[in-house]
């Protein structure tokens, strides 16, 4: 039971944070599809910055620097959408897909090309995984991760940012009517690419909580496993709300914690069920919840649509 409080959290974290970053970005206007792209090139960066940070740097030290690594890289990667959907006009949708094509293709490139000019006959030059060593990890019964206590803080961040500042009423106002923000002065192309940084930046931090904490062995040809795509059915089922995103996010996290723990339970064991359905429940959950609640979702109005300062 406790190894399933552990993974639950874990996956809810990573679920929560990318989401977030989703969130933002819609509330903005733009559609984020690329999250997947995002998080695996998150991934990268805080991979790269494990790798290479010397061996006696201290613990905090190489967290904070971990994680800024990993925003930045996901800030970074995320501006592939903003300059394609808002100063070119793409259809963001197919940037989104683009991106996660791209992402995974060009993290696995630049490993190989970092790993061939190493030195072959050093395993410490290889950083095709990242296992659980390199995870912050406290264990004391349960495995606790800072990373937890970090997506808690974010969550509630976001949530003040979104509702309590002028900025995110601002960000919202230009995600459901952009003409009557520009009226009263918002620039609205300022405020849209804030939003897709923004979702880079949660993006490409939850791309590393789950190389560091949610996986034993990470390959980064395998990509994040679809976690780009089932925070987007987190982000729809929480109806674009940071308070109901956490409880979705906690619901997906609980069953896609299943498919590493179902062994512990008999009357799991009994079913006979093989482990592929166990490892399908989570993708399984988000098509029944898409097709049940999609239609009521109330997604901000001007979502998808690229914003021409001429029309009213």
């Amino acid at each position: 039971m406790l190894l399933l409080l552990q993974y639950t959290l874990i996956f809810t974290s990573v679920l929560m944070l990318v989401a977030l970053g989703g969130c933002f970005s819609e509330h903005s206007g733009v559609i984020n599809i690329g999250l997947e792209g995002i998080m695996v090139f998150g991934a990268l960066g805080g991979a790269l910055v494990m790798k290479y940070m010397p061996a006696d740097t201290a613990p905090l030290v190489m967290i904070c620097i971990t994680v800024l690594a990993a925003m930045l890289t996901g800030i970074l990667y995320s501006l592939l959408l903003a300059v394609a959907a808002i100063n070119f006009n793409a259809d963001q949708t197919l940037v989104g897909t683009a991106m996660n094509l791209l992402g995974t293709a060009a993290a696995t490139v630049i490993v190989k090309a970092i790993n061939t000019s190493a030195d072959s006959s050093n395993p410490s030059s290889e950083i095709m995984y990242v296992g659980p060593k390199k995870s912050f990890i406290i264990a004391e019964g349960t495995e606790f991760s800072w990373f937890m206590l970090l997506a808690l803080a974010l969550l509630i961040l976001s949530y003040i940012v979104l509702y309590k500042t002028k900025f995110g009423l601002r960000l919202m106002a230009c995600g459901e009517h952009p003409q009557a923000a520009d009226s009263v002065g918002i620039n609205v192309y300022r405020m849209r690419y804030a939003g897709v940084m923004i979702s880079g930046l949660l993006g490409g931090l939850g791309g590393l909580v789950y190389i560091t904490a949610g996986v034993s062995a990470w390959k980064f040809e395998n990509g994040v496993a679809g976690f780009g795509f089932l925070a987007l059915a987190v982000m729809i089922f929480g109806s674009w709300k940071p308070q109901r995103i956490a409880l979705a996010a906690l619901l997906f996290g609980l069953f896609r914690s299943l498919s590493n723990v179902y062994t512990g339970f008999d009357f799991l064991k009994n079913l006979n069920l093989p482990s592929t359905v166990y490892n399908m429940l989570p993708y399984i959950i988000s098509l029944v919840v898409l097709a049940f609640f999609s239609k009521n979702s109330a997604a901000p109005k001007a979502e998808g649509i690229p914003y021409d300062k001429g029309s009213r």
